[in-house]
């Protein structure tokens, strides 16, 4: 595994992408992060709070808020996660794809970092939980899904349409299905009162549900299940670790996800610390950690926090950094199928380097005709711009592997066929257009 090259008791602060951007691969043991919503509405901290000033826009619009560079990146290297933001596009519209699209460069980072042993939890809510997860699928692999977890809280609520939403999800992913760390004993909770009071349950506990075979009451407590109704929000957060932030977290929840899935020493990361549960909680437990946050109070508020716990932090203790780590570790990806064997910065013989650039350079060299079917379309829109040899199979970025397909073109190559191999599909099944005879021999 790679040297981490950043130290404990960082605050990164500025836009999390460049700082993530600047890690080293497979540093990070746990990443536990609760990044916005997409709420549809501003939030901004109360005035007389210790997080005075704090505020945020939890709204998303595709022409001011994505950054051209994002698609392409998407689009190139996780063609599973251009997808899902199209399908968010279609089903919810262009806002919940936005904000998918800020989040999509941010995860394939944020997976890059972790450690074959780690893990990430992502707190969201109804709003962009499923997209999420299925961008998720797309980028640490279905078969690493762990949980759905509903955090369940109260609270006054006085809608009259619908049941009053109280519960977050936080979605658990590994990294590799086979080496995560996961410590389920150490965040047992009590057996409920009345359980323990029941009939069998006072020596010992019929836990299998079986009446004719009782088992030992574990001590310890019970293993907690995917369901989290133990732990308050809002105004039942306490007033020692109370600092007004408007998306606050009680410190107890990250606490529980911290324990489950790292061990001490073990670094933890949250992108969008906020006013700094997850660092204070990592403190508190033994842990390394690392935040990063845009918010310009971040790191007095992380040192208060920090403060509350009787530690002597004094400002110097939180190193505070405006710029990205410089990699260590050869800077190559460390997913393979982000992997590419050679980058092209910049271009000696000036070909173009931009999505749109090698659109344009290809319509005015090929015309408006898809490369796989030979079919001419009177709307470049029609074209979309791929490879000749897949980025899997280690095709380059560059203008000499870029060719126009047609959507069902794309779609049947997909991450399988070179061009080649595809107009040969396409010959076999008669989609040619034209020189159908003459391919098919």
């Amino acid at each position: 595994m790679a040297t981490p090259n950043f130290e404990n008791r960082t605050l990164f602060h500025g836009d999390n992408l460049k700082f993530l951007r600047g890690m080293n691969s497979e540093t990070i043991d746990l990443i536990a992060t609760d990044p916005p919503f997409n709420k549809g509405r501003d939030f901004h901290a109360t005035p007389d709070s210790l997080a005075k000033g704090a505020k945020f826009q939890d709204r998303w619009i595709w022409a001011d808020d994505v950054e051209q560079a994002w698609v392409d990146e998407i689009e190139d290297s996780a063609p599973g996660v251009a997808r899902a933001i199209e399908a968010a596009r279609a089903t919810y519209g262009e806002d919940m794809a936005a904000f998918l699209c800020f989040m999509g460069v941010r995860l394939i980072e944020m997976h890059r970092v972790l450690k074959p042993t780690g893990s990430i939890y992502l707190h969201c809510d109804a709003t962009a939980s499923h997209y999420l997860k299925q961008m998720m699928d797309a980028i640490f692999g279905r078969k690493n899904f762990r949980n759905d977890i509903k955090w369940c809280y109260t609270g006054p609520g006085n809608v009259t349409r619908w049941f009053p939403r109280k519960s977050d999800n936080i979605l658990f992913y590994v990294k590799n299905d086979k080496q995560a760390v996961f410590n389920p004993d150490a965040v047992r909770v009590p057996f409920a009162e009345g359980s323990v009071k029941r009939a069998g349950f006072a020596q010992t506990a019929s836990l299998a549900g079986s009446p004719d075979k009782d088992y030992e009451v574990d001590h310890r407590g019970k293993r907690i299940e995917d369901w989290w109704s133990d732990i308050g929000a809002g105004a039942h957060i306490s007033k020692r670790e109370r600092t007004g932030y408007p998306t606050q977290k009680p410190i107890a929840l990250y606490s529980r996800i911290i324990e489950a899935s790292s061990n001490e020493s073990d670094w933890v990361l949250d992108p969008f610390a906020g006013c700094a549960t997850t660092c204070v909680a990592a403190e508190r437990l033994g842990r390394q950690w690392i935040g990063m946050d845009i918010w310009d109070g971040a790191h007095k508020v992380t040192l208060d926090g920090l403060r509350r716990e009787q530690r002597m932090f004094s400002s110097e203790d939180v190193r505070l950094i405006t710029e990205p780590p410089e990699r260590t570790d050869g800077g190559e990806v460390a997913a393979p199928y982000l992997q590419v064997t050679e980058r092209y910065d910049i271009p000696a013989d000036g070909s173009p380097r931009t999505r749109a650039a090698m659109l344009e350079y290809l319509l005015a060299q090929q015309g408006q005709r898809c490369q796989g079917c030979d079919r001419e379309f009177d709307d470049p829109r029609y074209l979309q711009l791929d490879h000749n040899t897949p980025r899997a199979d280690g095709g380059l970025n560059h203008i000499s592997n870029r060719v126009l397909l047609c959507g069902p073109c794309n779609q049947l190559k997909s991450n399988v066929y070179t061009l080649s191999g595809l107009r040969r599909e396409n010959a076999k099944h008669g989609y040619m257009a034209e020189r159908q005879g003459r391919l098919a021999t």
